[in-house]
């Protein structure tokens, strides 16, 4: 595609998202903590990637993909929560090393789609948070397992004899790409006071 071409398809691009009445309950690009905890929210599987403890990637950079939830629909913690086995690979290599990333984008809802956004696209924002994997105590197993069950209920019926954990992903830094002019940080202070736009349903995107 030509430059002109291109540039046109962008503006237009945006012109939908922006007159699209569905769009509103997206936050402003320039709200980037807010933007954070929208599509963290939003957001029920994420891709995790560890240092792999397993051969022949032993050292190397692993992708997987975990179920997530910081909270019933409208109600987020801004903490993502994972129902997790210790028969999981990426869980063996957390066993060794918990540092670990965590990848969400709207690409997985209709919001992406149905303005022409490609996955790829910062307008089709995505999130990384860098951090640690670890278990809950017994007092916040309660949080994790209605903020999971209630959006995975298929976790109700998995295997008991796989001796399931609830864990949380500890977030030490957040990265957001929402928008042209590179990737932007957010402090986990920040992070956790911003205050996402009210969650009304997958239609609402």
């Amino acid at each position: 595609m030509c430059r002109p071409l291109l540039v046109l398809a962008v503006f237009l691009a945006l012109v939908r998202a922006r007159c699209d009445p569905r769009s509103d309950s997206v936050p402003p690009h320039e709200e980037v903590a807010r933007m954070a905890r929208f599509v963290v929210h939003k957001c029920d599987w994420a891709s995790m990637a560890t240092i792999s403890t397993h051969e022949p990637v032993r050292g190397q950079p692993f992708s997987n993909a975990f179920s997530i939830s910081d909270g019933p629909a409208g109600n987020g913690t801004g903490t993502p929560y994972m129902y997790l086995t210790h028969m999981e690979i990426s869980v063996q290599d957390l066993q060794v090393n918990p540092q670990a990333s965590l990848s969400v984008s709207l690409a997985q809802t209709h919001y992406c789609k149905s303005h022409g956004f490609d996955p790829q696209s910062p307008l089709c924002a995505h999130i990384i948070l860098s951090g640690s994997v670890m278990q809950v105590n017994d007092s916040e197993a309660s949080v994790a397992k209605a903020a999971l069950f209630g959006r995975h209920p298929e976790m109700i019926d998995w295997p008991t004899d796989h001796s399931w954990f609830f864990a949380k992903f500890n977030i030490s830094q957040v990265w957001v790409l929402d928008y042209f002019g590179g990737v932007k940080t957010v402090t986990p202070d920040e992070y956790y006071s911003a205050t996402p736009t009210k969650h009304t349903g997958s239609d609402t995107l």
